[in-house]
C-alpha cells in the first residue's frame, strides 16, 4: 500500500491550493483519511481528518479555511487550502488510518511522503 500525494508548492499570502492524495496497492478499505503538517521546528500536528462515512474535523488554526474530502471507490483524499496565510507553510503529509488489505486482516496506519507548501508574506 503506497500513498501519493500531490499539489503542493508556493503560493503568496491569501492564495489557494489543492493537494491531493491517492492510495494504492491492495487495498480492501480504509479508515480515517486525513493530512497533517509539520513546519519546521515543530512537531507534526493534524490539519483536517475525514472517516470513511465523511465525517470532518479541522485544526482551529485552518476552520473556516480548509476543505478536507473523500472520494472513498478511489480511495483519494483532497484538501483545498483557502485564504492561506504564511503560518501555514510546512510539509503537508497525508494519512491512510486503519487500511485493511483484506477482510479481516489487521489493518495499518500508512503515511505519504509529504509535499511542501510554502506561503509567502
Amino acid at each position: 500500500v503506497q500513498l501519493q500525494a500531490s499539489g503542493g508548492g508556493l503560493v503568496q499570502s491569501g492564495g489557494s491550493l489543492s493537494l491531493s492524495c491517492a492510495a494504492s496497492g491492495s487495498i480492501y478499505s480504509i479508515g480515517d483519511m486525513g493530512w497533517y503538517r509539520q513546519a519546521p521546528g515543530k512537531q507534526r500536528e493534524l490539519v483536517a481528518i475525514i472517516t470513511a462515512s465523511k465525517n470532518k474535523n479541522y485544526a482551529a488554526s485552518v476552520k473556516g479555511r480548509f476543505t478536507i474530502s473523500r472520494d472513498n471507490a478511489k480511495n483519494t483524499v483532497w484538501l483545498q487550502m483557502n485564504s492561506l496565510k504564511p503560518e501555514d507553510t510546512a510539509v503537508y503529509y497525508c494519512y491512510g488510518g486503519s487500511v485493511e488489505i483484506g477482510p479481516g486482516v489487521e489493518p495499518y496506519d500508512y503515511w505519504g511522503q509529504g509535499t511542501l507548501v510554502t506561503v509567502s508574506s
